[in-house]
Order: C-alpha cells, then sequence, then structure tokens
C-alpha cells in the first residue's frame, strides 16, 4: 500500500509519527511490518493534550508551504499511525512531500 491517495482537491498520506524526538523532521519513507509504505515524522512534543498532533500539522505545513489551516489529521488522532489530509494540488504535494521525506 502506498503512502498516500489522492482526493480531489488534496492529498491523504499515511504517517508514523514518533512523539518526544530529540528534533521535529520527516525521517524519509518506511515500510510497516505488513508491507504498507507511510511517511516518517517524528517531533519534540509529548503525546499529550493534542501537542504531537499540533507540531505535525506544524511541521507539514512548515515543509510543504502550505497554510496550517489546509492541514487536517483525518484519522489515528490518539495513535502513532495517521491518515492526514491536505488540501491543495495533490500531485504537487506529493512530489514536495517525497523531496523533503527523501532528503
Amino acid at each position: 500500500m502506498s503512502w498516500y491517495r489522492k482526493a480531489p482537491g488534496a492529498l491523504v498520506v499515511r504517517v508514523r509519527l514518533t512523539p518526544k524526538g530529540n528534533r521535529d523532521a520527516l525521517d524519509g519513507i518506511g515500510n510497516l511490518s505488513d508491507g504498507s509504505e507511510v511517511v516518517q515524522a517524528r517531533v519534540r512534543a509529548p503525546p499529550a493534550d493534542g501537542a504531537a498532533n499540533a507540531a505535525l500539522v506544524k511541521l507539514l505545513a512548515t515543509t510543504l508551504r502550505v497554510p496550517k489551516s489546509s492541514i487536517e489529521i483525518v484519522a489515528g488522532q490518539s495513535n502513532r499511525l495517521k491518515q492526514v489530509r491536505i488540501a491543495g494540488n495533490p500531485d504537487d504535494l506529493a512530489r514536495r512531500l517525497r523531496e523533503q521525506a527523501e532528503k
């Protein structure tokens, strides 16, 4: 399974989030034990009171140069595995996210 899917006017991304990391960063595209792909991200924020989710939204907004309001966590609010919807051109967003994740 791919790490993203295109939706009308948006990109839906599968993310594995590691809270309480040593930095806020994308760590590339990885594989889960079931073979599916995810974007690996880490944030310094703890997983309490939505702080890690807010940090993930900020990280993605900064990385993709889009407003935070265009990013929504649509599944996995309290799990490490999340689905994040990013409004915009899905082809452009996928390309930019892949470039940033592979740095």
